[in-house]
């Protein structure tokens, strides 16, 4: 356990920070890190967090599949499939809130292009933003879309766009606050903000603990409950609309998982049955899935 004392909470500032668990980068430098906890907002985050400029090289590996578009493995020829079918459902749903209208949609993240490119498609005018130089490189390559560097974020026009989408990409984030501010300046009065997160509190993170895939440490700074996101909305002034599911995540992130633990053969099975259950949880409740995706406005509009 650190004896250093741990930085106030990101999202509510309060100091009440308990530790939780060592987990490991067990996709690149097997180094350790803690997740801590708020006790007062439950959002729980990376510790120590890298700062921007150490951060780089945590991303700088081939199985990185938001940023190399890797089909090596079948866990990645998985991802694959999956994404084709979630890419339609995904962006059929953002078309939805809008019905007949084509607007301006702005993705923060957009990795190598595909869902920015699935929007164009719909005939929406699309600005992305993506960190990484080569995943920029290769959204151009893939879809001949030129994405821009995040800094863009802060020079967009006030109420200028209908829908700002962030798919896995919050948790990432240094400058949590300055991007909803962001948001705030950006999004039309009835403009959507759509954010997709893990989420902690589902079956399949409380049942692999440390190896829970979706950690991700140190990549994901912030880990996020239904509770702590409602905090973070609350205090820039915007409205929860609706919480839904991401199916097939916890699929994903339970045989991460059990690779993570080395489990083998049984472990497949055994990922199968957890996010199974998961799953279920959720069509109890869709604040216990493996990922939730966030609909949000401006309060009052």
């Amino acid at each position: 356990m650190h004896k250093e004392p741990f930085y106030p909470c990101p999202v509510c500032h309060k100091s009440d920070i308990n530790h939780l668990l060592h987990t490991r980068d067990f996709s690149l430098t097997n180094e350790s890190f803690d997740v801590i906890e708020c006790a007062n907002c439950t959002l729980r985050y990376t510790f120590p967090i890298p700062t921007v400029d150490q951060i780089a090289p945590y991303y700088n590996f081939p199985d990185y599949i938001s940023h190399t578009d890797t089909k090596s493995g079948w866990m990645n020829q998985l991802y694959h499939a999956v994404r084709k079918r979630t890419l339609d459902q995904k962006s059929s749903w953002v078309q939805s809130l809008f019905t007949g209208y084509k607007g301006k949609l702005l993705e923060v993240g957009a990795g190598t292009g595909a869902f920015a490119n699935s929007m164009k498609e719909k005939n929406w005018e699309v600005t992305a933003l993506e960190p990484d130089a080569s995943s920029r490189q290769k959204a151009f390559e893939n879809y001949q879309l030129s994405l821009e560097t995040p800094d863009t974020l802060y020079q967009i026009a006030e109420n200028s766009h209908d829908v700002i989408c962030l798919w896995h990409v919050l948790e990432h984030v240094h400058d949590l606050k300055g991007y909803f501010k962001a948001f705030n300046h950006i999004l039309k009065p009835n403009g959507r903000l759509i954010i997709a997160v893990p989420n902690y509190t589902s079956f399949d993170a409380q049942f692999y603990k440390e190896f829970w895939a979706a950690y991700d440490v140190p990549r994901h700074l912030y880990h996020f409950s239904p509770k702590s996101m409602k905090a973070l909305l609350k205090q820039f002034d915007m409205q929860l609309i609706q919480t839904k599911p991401m199916w097939y995540d916890s699929y994903y992130v339970s045989l991460l998982s059990e690779k993570y633990k080395k489990s083998g053969i049984m472990g497949i099975l055994r990922a199968f049955t957890i996010a199974s259950i998961s799953n279920l949880k959720a069509i109890q409740n869709p604040e216990k899935a493996s990922s939730i995706i966030y609909e949000i406005k401006k309060k009052g509009l």
